[in-house]
């Protein structure tokens, strides 16, 4: 990919809270509590999110399949999705965990419901709700490697630190590519503080984005 142009999703690397640019809000703290008193959960959702976000990456291919920069970009995207879905697994499986369905909370339909439904602004909505997605995915694993009590865990969730960055930092910019600055910051900021708006009521059950 070229020179990225300057993310918006600038992040503070400090040891708690995390912060990261247009996330409205943080993770509260009760959070990061539920998370680490029921790891078993969280990681199991995490299986399932490693693998809806490179279903994701896969179908944006196929709705745009003749916008080359995102097929590129995407495909490097949903190889390394795919790739954290079985190294998830891999912690699944050293901790005994079976495969199982979740129930999902309701942060990514009711993101996914503020898409505008018309072209070009269903692909620009589409590309700024995966960065905000990966962006909380991000914030939320840095949490859990800073507090995770299982040190070999708490060492996997920061080794998906840095891809996780790229990976919304990916979406940011092909939104730009396409649409300038001005216009995905306009929108970001108003798809942000909706998904503030989600997570302010909290799912009851510990899941990645809840």
């Amino acid at each position: 990919m070229p020179t990225v142009l300057c993310s918006p999703f600038s992040v503070a690397v400090i040891e708690t809270p995390v912060r990261i640019k247009f996330l409205v809000q943080p993770t509260r703290p009760e959070w990061v509590e539920q998370a680490i008193a029921h790891l078993d959960t969280i990681l199991l959702d995490h299986s399932h999110c490693e693998r809806k976000a490179a279903g994701v990456a896969i179908n944006l291919m196929f709705r745009y399949p003749s916008h080359k920069p995102l097929v590129d970009a995407l495909t490097a995207i949903a190889q390394e999705k795919l790739d954290h879905f079985r190294q998830v697994n891999q912690q699944l499986e050293r901790r005994q965990i079976a495969l199982a369905p979740l129930s999902a909370p309701p942060y990514a339909s009711r993101l996914n419901a503020a898409v505008r439904p018309q072209e070009p602004q269903r692909f620009l909505d589409t590309l700024l709700v995966c960065a905000l997605i990966e962006a909380r995915s991000h914030e939320r694993l840095q949490l859990l490697a800073q507090h995770c009590p299982d040190r070999e865990l708490a060492e996997f969730f920061a080794s998906l630190v840095t891809s996780e960055a790229r990976h919304y930092g990916t979406y940011w910019y092909l939104a730009s590519q396409s649409f300038g600055q001005e216009v995905v910051a306009e929108r970001l900021q108003q798809l942000a503080a909706l998904e503030s708006e989600i997570l302010s009521t909290p799912y009851p059950l510990p899941r990645i984005h809840s």
